[in-house]
């Protein structure tokens, strides 16, 4: 049979033509990967707090408010680097960058959080504030900012927040519960105490009291958002001002309670997938079959050893000697897989080898004796070819096992936690209860890549 004879009957039925389409899809979304994601992406920005900073956590994905009665918040990053307006008053300057907010939306934003990165002076230390200007006309300063001056190891000019931003959340910030209960008292005759605000400042900015007395409803329209900067110095600079209105919903796959992108992680373990389920597929299914051929076609001591190596390793736990060397080493990707590897080639090696006891009594075989072939060339080039088709298949079916065994290893805890798989990831919402918290989009994806795989 050749090639595509083996393609018309594999294309034949509905179960092959869907796992030649999940298998194109899962390379084509691996090379994609590996391209454009960086080798390190595990660790050094999956595993990274700073790197979700800005993201909402725990939300769904985005095309769900679709599916609701209500208008979610749409997670929207502001950044700018260039002043909206500049002007110089008696030898100070001053600069203001803004955001226009269309606010329309039926909730409150989960968070807002304001940052600045690089900031330059030459003399005295910028004062920085933020205010917002509301659709109703009210303006809330919501903090000022002195930048931290010179020490006495420094000269001028400095840079501040040159390496990670400084990123205030207004919900936590002591400041900014202070400023906004004292606008509630000014403007609506409101006494509530800074302390009792602390979670609820994003009502008090993007709503107005409902009249119960703790209460805010919605206030839709145009928020102007204001960073205005005073510097001493015409050298003085700002990199970067950036203001996130915090989503209920994120993405298209939501995030975890870190604020992970799920779809960056779910993307990413697709070349770890066919990582392990290719290499433990071929090495195994190599180990198997020469140790499976060699042990048929020599019989004897031979045969004697390597079926009893087979069954001693088919009878190891696999659990237990994986955890022992989790402890003993670290939690590794490459752990996991030399493991499979290791535990996998038994079942293989004792159906080769029956196989092979067949073969050897075929006329082919008999007749390549009689012509003084090698051992090895018969085995190799003659009994190998007969069973190829049975070989062939079991590493097609080792494949997805190896999958799935990462994801069940995983599952429990024994994966390698700095590399994003659907088993990690399914871990991670299991851990944090996920399940019971009815964040749905964390679990179900990766669960159903896991079984379509399979």
């Amino acid at each position: 049979m050749n090639f595509r004879e083996i393609l018309r009957v594999l294309m034949s039925s509905k179960s092959g033509r869907t796992g030649v389409a999940f298998f194109i899809m899962l390379v084509v979304v691996s090379l994609y990967v590996i391209v454009a994601y960086p080798l390190d992406f595990g660790s050094r920005l999956w595993n990274n707090p700073a790197e979700w900073a800005d993201n909402p956590k725990s939300v769904p994905p985005v095309w769900t408010k679709y599916f609701s009665s209500t208008d979610k918040v749409s997670h929207t990053t502001f950044n700018a680097e260039e002043p909206s307006a500049s002007e110089t008053v008696n030898g100070l300057t001053f600069q203001s960058h803004s955001f226009e907010i269309d606010y329309a939306y039926d909730e409150f934003p989960t968070f807002t959080s304001w940052s600045i990165s690089e900031v330059t002076f030459n003399e005295r230390s910028p004062v920085i504030s933020l205010s917002i200007i509301r659709p109703d006309g009210k303006e809330i300063l919501l903090l000022r900012h002195v930048v931290p001056g010179p020490s006495a190891a420094e000269s001028f000019p400095i840079t501040r927040y040159e390496d990670s931003p400084f990123r205030i959340f207004l919900s936590g910030d002591s400041t900014v519960l202070f400023n906004v209960s004292d606008f509630l008292k000014q403007e609506f005759d409101l006494n509530i105490d800074s302390a009792d605000l602390r979670g609820h400042i994003d009502e008090v900015i993007f709503g107005v009291p409902d009249g119960t007395g703790t209460g805010f409803s919605v206030l839709k329209g145009t928020y102007t958002v204001i960073t205005a900067t005073r510097f001493t110095h015409p050298g003085d600079s700002i990199g970067q001002v950036g203001f996130v209105l915090g989503g209920s919903v994120y993405g298209l796959m939501g995030t975890d309670s870190q604020g992970r992108d799920l779809a960056t992680g779910l993307l990413f373990g697709f070349p770890i997938a066919l990582l392990i389920g290719l290499s433990t597929a071929i090495a195994t299914t190599i180990i198997g079959t020469f140790l499976g051929i060699t042990s048929g076609y020599l019989g004897g001591k031979t045969d004697t050893l390597i079926q009893r190596a087979s069954d001693i390793m088919a009878n190891i736990p696999l659990l237990p000697i994986l955890i022992f060397f989790a402890f003993i080493i670290g939690q590794k990707l490459w752990l996991v897989i030399l493991v499979l590897i290791i535990f996998g080639w038994p079942g293989l090696t004792i159906m080769v080898r029956s196989m092979v006891l067949h073969a050897n009594s075929s006329q082919l075989v008999e007749s390549t004796r009689a012509l003084g072939a090698s051992k090895m060339r018969i085995m190799f080039r003659h009994v190998l070819f007969q069973i190829a088709p049975f070989v062939l298949a079991q590493m097609i079916f080792f494949t997805p096992g190896a999958i799935l065994a990462e994801a069940g290893l995983s599952f429990l805890g024994l994966g390698d936690p700095s590399i994003p798989t659907w088993g990690q990831i399914l871990e991670s919402g299991f851990s944090t209860g996920a399940v019971y918290a009815g964040y749905w989009w964390w679990v179900v994806p990766p669960g159903l890549l896991v079984v379509l795989a399979a």
